[in-house]
């Protein structure tokens, strides 16, 4: 095997088309898939009947012989992709993105045919979740129609998308000093500690779709045996209770409580800023909870992107 020559780029160089192929396989680090999580979703016809539309987007698919690179292919608007009726037995069909390069399969002339297209591999398992070995494609979707179906409904399809390059973001705020604040009475939920500022504001970035959320609040100040409960509440959305229980504890000590939830984000939220506060509620009313100026609360937040 030797080197590809010229490199790009060289001025007066003919570079193969293949040296661009390879160009993009490195910048999208071999890896394969839909760029953003809403591309090439694949969904029933406005009117069902016996086909299925993929909407905007693009894709990066590798191909399959080593030094072939990668093709990129994007597509505008809906297309609809026919997909046969069954008859007496049901049957499932994989929709797949295809690059068919007469370089290194099929026979297909560019000047005068699709070299990507939609293409349906009819009669796969149940389980199917990937092109053959060979075939330069990536999978959209798997869709299993019962006997005598002539209609695709959204309930028969799988989305077998997958991001090439997911993004991923983490964001850490703190709040480093508190006024003094005892935990109220009171045995409802509620913010606390909201009058000490124990909120912060997060902005979503437009393409994340979920995240992990520690917030830990460090140094609470406990008297005596308390039983109390804690939250995370993002945009208006509570996570999961973490207790902080002391039992026979009589003396003042000091403890840390951290809550750990996932948070998926609805269209309406990707791009805003959510407020993320802590809620704490008593379970029993021995004891006191308090927090000053040695007390802290980290937030971390570690934004992903995935399909929707």
């Amino acid at each position: 095997m030797t080197l590809i020559q010229p490199p790009l780029m060289v001025t007066g160089g003919i570079h193969p088309a293949r040296a661009l192929r390879m160009m993009v396989r490195d910048l999208s680090r071999g890896s394969q898939g839909i760029t953003e999580g809403g591309d090439l979703k694949v969904r029933s016809t406005p009117t069902p009947g016996p086909g299925v539309r993929v909407g905007n987007g693009s894709a990066i698919i590798r191909g399959a012989t080593w030094g072939q690179g990668s093709y990129t292919q994007y597509n505008s608007g809906d297309h609809l992709v026919p997909i046969a009726p069954t008859g007496g037995t049901g049957r499932t069909d994989l929709l797949v993105l295809r690059v068919e390069d007469p370089e290194y399969e099929g026979s297909r002339n560019p000047s005068s045919e699709d070299i990507g297209y939609f293409h349906v591999i009819p009669g796969v398992s149940a389980t199917t979740a990937a092109p053959p070995p060979g075939m330069t494609a990536i999978a959209l979707a798997r869709i299993t129609q019962p006997p005598n179906c002539q209609t695709i409904t959204n309930a028969m399809i799988t989305d077998l998308r997958t991001l090439a390059n997911p993004r991923r973001e983490r964001r850490v705020r703190t709040i480093q000093t508190f006024k003094y604040s005892s935990i109220p009475s009171s045995p409802t939920w509620q913010d606390w500690p909201a009058s000490a500022g124990a909120k912060v504001d997060i902005d979503i970035p437009y393409w994340a779709t979920n995240a992990a959320v520690i917030t830990t609040l460090h140094g609470l100040r406990v008297a005596a045996s308390v039983n109390v409960a804690f939250r995370n509440v993002l945009g208006g959305s509570p996570g999961s209770d973490a207790y902080l229980d002391t039992d026979a504890i009589t003396t003042v000590s000091r403890a840390d409580i951290t809550m750990v939830d996932h948070y998926s984000f609805r269209q309406e939220q990707r791009g805003t800023t959510q407020t993320l506060a802590v809620q704490s509620v008593r379970l029993d009313v021995s004891g006191n909870v308090d927090v000053n100026n040695t007390t802290t609360l980290s937030a971390d937040v570690d934004f992903v992107e995935d399909v929707y």
